[in-house]
């Protein structure tokens, strides 16, 4: 007995000591009706199924306890963020590139984390964090990927989900 307690000690201190991360891609944009232009041309707000997609994220992650929520400057990612971000009264921060930089930024937030990206750089977001080439840019109708980086200690796992009504593709 006296040898299993602190085995079972260490093994609630390191599951306690886990650290999430979800990452995913911008929800549906808007689309310009035909012969209609956009408000802001290549900045899109998020469509109404964007706009479900944004809340069923919210609703994916309200028990997560999320700490930090990032996002790039764009109104669709924004979107995507916001109703998480509203959820735990977070700020959204703002991230201009996935660069070695912003991984070391990441890596240094204590507690779970929200990353919203675009379809070219949920890739980059990944595997920077786990420091090897897992993932290649997604599809341009993929939003419904919710990829799960769970740090205990310094080793990272992935775990690839799905949130929302499915994609179509």
């Amino acid at each position: 007995m006296k040898q299993v307690l602190p085995v079972l000690i260490l093994s609630v201190l390191l599951t306690a000591c886990s650290q999430k991360y979800y990452i995913v891609r911008h929800a549906e944009k808007a689309q310009a009706a035909a012969g209609a232009t956009m408000q802001t041309p290549g900045n899109p707000s998020l469509s109404p199924e964007g706009q479900q997609r944004a809340q069923a994220l919210a609703e994916r992650l309200k028990a997560k306890n999320i700490s930090a929520v990032f996002s790039t400057k764009t109104i669709r990612t924004e979107q995507t963020a916001m109703p998480t971000a509203e959820q735990f009264g977070l700020t959204i921060k703002s991230y201009a590139k996935v660069d070695t930089v912003f991984i070391r930024q990441l890596k240094q937030v204590k507690g779970n984390t929200l990353i919203v990206g675009h379809s070219n750089t949920v890739d980059d977001l990944v595997n920077g964090l786990l420091g090897n080439n897992q993932l290649t840019d997604l599809p341009e109708t993929a939003y419904d990927n919710l990829y799960i980086l769970t740090k205990k200690g310094k080793r990272l796992t992935l775990v690839q989900s799905k949130y929302g009504q499915p994609s179509p593709h």
